[in-house]
């Protein structure tokens, strides 16, 4: 009796972490009642909880039809032999899809749209890892095996093929870092995993190579001009009488 109730008490309180993790990353929610009523990622969380419970328990078939529940009311998948740690944030959430075989750490964020998805068909690791503080921004795609550091930032609609160092931010297709780890940006959350005031990739990239045009347009001038500026040899002049000889013979 006494074990099932630190059971019921330790669920209770995984619950209410939920429910504050959406209360301190969102500044729409306002009450935790809003956020039990209204917001359909902590619903498919509560689903995954308990559907988890059964998968690992060999309750299999009753877990993934739960989930699949969970899929049609709230419009996100969570594959039931998914890991997910604490205070797990989901906004908005509609089109979230997580595999049989990914593994989410604590006060990790999710935005709609995101991924995290299998590219191989055997039985073994086949889903990403996501370690602490992992922010996955709207409609990012990590496909793969991949461990995407703690506390890396993942850009809307970027494609992650290949593991993330922690701390770092990527965006693109294929992603590619374009910040690395800051121990002051860490502590502060950043929506959608994009920093404020950080340049555009491409724009950054179309820059870099104006100013190469530029350095070489110069060195060709001044190639140019020391050329104009060297002593020209004096032109050989013709003997026309020779020439004339030549051309009567």
């Amino acid at each position: 009796m006494e074990d099932t109730s630190k059971t019921w008490l330790k669920v209770f309180k995984r619950f209410k972490d939920d429910i504050d993790s959406y209360i301190q990353r969102d500044p729409a929610a306002k009450s935790r009642m809003e956020v039990i009523l209204c917001y359909p990622g902590l619903h498919a969380l509560m689903f995954y909880r308990i559907s988890h419970a059964l998968w690992i328990r060999d309750w299999r078939l009753l877990g993934r039809f739960l989930s699949h529940v969970a899929k049609i009311f709230s419009g996100i998948e969570i594959h039931p032999g998914a890991k997910v740690g604490k205070r797990f944030f989901i906004d908005h959430g509609t089109g979230v899809v997580i595999g049989e075989t990914a593994e989410v750490g604590d006060d990790v964020t999710l935005y709609q749209g995101v991924t995290l998805g299998g590219t191989a068909l055997h039985d073994g690791k086949r889903h990403p890892t996501l370690e602490d503080g992992v922010i996955v921004g709207a409609g990012a795609q990590i496909l793969g095996p991949h461990v995407i550091g703690a506390g890396a930032r993942i850009g809307a609609n970027a494609v992650v093929l290949e593991d993330v160092a922690p701390g770092v931010t990527m965006v693109g297709i294929p992603a590619k870092m374009v910040m690395g780890r800051d121990k002051k940006r860490d502590k502060t959350f950043c929506a959608y995993g994009t920093p404020d005031g950080m340049d555009d990739p491409v724009v950054r990239a179309m820059e870099s190579m104006r100013a190469e045009i530029n350095l070489l347009k110069n060195r060709v001038q001044e190639l140019e001009s020391d050329a104009d500026q060297q002593p020209k040899e004096p032109e050989k002049k013709l003997d026309v009488v020779a020439s004339a000889r030549v051309m009567g013979e």
